[in-house]
């Protein structure tokens, strides 16, 4: 979805720990990440990028409803949270947010 609205992907992990790798590798502009993830979810994960860079910026996703998901990783560091489902507009657009410093 990314590649077709303008953005190029650098990667894609399957877990949180090979999403650090990663984010340690390329040191993209932005990453994006769901909560939930297997090995290290998504808030340690965050954490963990924003111990290594507090200019990172991360951009979590989850289909959860749970208010204390959503405040952990915000108070981990994560720039903005989507809410599954949601669509490329949305992500364009919270991308832009963030990256612009909103």
């Amino acid at each position: 979805m990314l590649g077709r609205i303008g953005f190029t992907v650098v990667g894609e992990a399957a877990d949180g720990r090979e999403a650090v790798r990663m984010f340690l590798a390329h040191r993209p502009h932005i990453v994006i990440m769901d909560v939930y993830m297997p090995v290290k979810n998504g808030i340690d994960a965050t954490r963990e990028m924003i111990a290594l860079d507090k200019n990172a910026n991360v951009l979590t996703s989850s289909a959860s409803d749970c208010q204390s998901d959503t405040d952990a990783v915000i108070k981990v560091g994560a720039k903005a949270i989507l809410k599954k489902p949601f669509e490329p507009r949305e992500v364009f657009d919270t991308i832009k947010t963030v990256l612009c410093g909103k």
